[in-house]
């Protein structure tokens, strides 16, 4: 099976495959302002610190002496117990939201209003309507507001898109995906079916885990699965195709590994045509990358770094998203978890 497109591999990010970033901009300089001092924010500053034009100048919290011990241990310049005053600092550039998900909107907007680009946690926001006003905010004030789906930013999950764009698997038909999180598994569907496809209908079962179906016709489904946390769940992707099938490996959320089933030429998909003889299985690995020292991480939290770098990246070349995960697919992910929120609510009322 062929691993290069366009003379790069496959596993390439899809902003310098598609030729509208350098490589080299990794180094364009840009000065992160931290807001929230928890775990999540404390990994992303261990990320940043290998991303080469990246400085941290600021940390804010809501209490000062937490935010003043965040900046001791993770080398961070400057402290504030105010939000809006570190993001009217002058020395920053961007703001990285880490605080907890009721609160990304207003964090959002917050920095926004203040005139410097955004890349926001994930889930984004709670619901599609609050998504599209943080984009249009950005949208004003001509600023990155960039949705933080680390997960479609590892080398796994490029390849997997570049494989799909270049019809390696046919016309996909179904995804199926799951993890405890569900914005990590519908974001899932876009990846699949592209964000321009459009749900039929959203089904979701669910009470404290639970799953949906989303249906985009023509017989397309993802099937999105979110177990309970402390359950044996096998986290892992698969997007099936007319023509083969691809699995993002265990943990599908963070993969480095990915798998790619094709029949044999003028074979067929079906096992049970072929004697229940699998398809010839093709498999890469993309270990993490080994400049990031991070004690006591989340699984493959080091790929923060894939997600900074793209940043540095598309900024420099004036872009104001990624294109690994645009306004336009965030939107559709949003679209569906509004309805998994809307779900678990009516569940918790009952």
């Amino acid at each position: 099976m062929n691993s290069m497109t366009n003379n790069m591999p496959l596993s390439t990010p899809l902003d310098i495959r598609r030729g509208i970033t350098s490589a080299a901009d990794v180094a364009f300089p840009l000065r992160w302002g931290i807001l929230g001092a928890g775990n999540i924010s404390a990994q992303w500053v261990w990320a940043l610190h290998a991303c080469e034009g990246a400085t941290v100048t600021a940390v804010a919290a809501r209490e000062i002496d937490r935010a003043k011990a965040f900046a001791r241990q993770y080398g961070v310049a400057t402290a504030y117990g105010d939000y809006r005053e570190m993001v009217a600092a002058d020395d920053v550039d961007i703001v990285y939201i880490g605080t907890i998900n009721p609160l990304h909107k207003e964090h959002t907007l917050l920095a926004i209003a203040a005139g410097k680009h955004v890349l926001c946690e994930k889930p984004l926001t709670e619901t599609l309507s609050d998504a599209q006003e943080m984009y249009a905010a950005a949208e004003k004030k001509d600023v990155m507001m960039q949705d933080g789906m680390w997960t479609r930013f590892f080398p796994a999950v490029e390849h997997a898109r570049a494989a799909i764009e270049a019809g390696t698997i046919g016309e996909v038909v179904l995804t199926q995906s799951d993890f405890f999180d569900p914005i990590y598994t519908v974001q899932a569907a876009p990846l699949a079916f592209g964000a321009s496809a459009v749900p039929i209908s959203v089904t979701v079962v669910v009470n404290n885990a639970g799953g949906a179906i989303v249906d985009y016709g023509e017989d397309k489904y993802a099937i999105l699965t979110f177990p309970p946390r402390n359950s044996e769940l096998p986290e892992v992707t698969e997007l099936v195709g007319t023509e083969g099938r691809i699995t993002l490996e265990r943990p599908g959320h963070c993969p480095t590994r990915i798998s790619i089933r094709i029949p044999p030429p003028n074979g067929v998909p079906s096992q049970y045509r072929t004697r229940n003889a699998p398809a010839p299985l093709h498999y890469f690995e993309y270990p993490l990358p080994g400049s990031v020292a991070m004690a006591r991480s989340s699984p493959n939290q080091h790929g923060f770094l894939y997600q900074a770098e793209a940043v540095h990246r598309c900024l420099a070349a004036g872009l104001r998203q990624c294109p690994q995960y645009d306004k336009e697919e965030s939107l559709h992910a949003m679209s569906v978890l509004t309805e998994i929120n809307k779900a678990k609510q009516a569940a918790a009322d009952r």
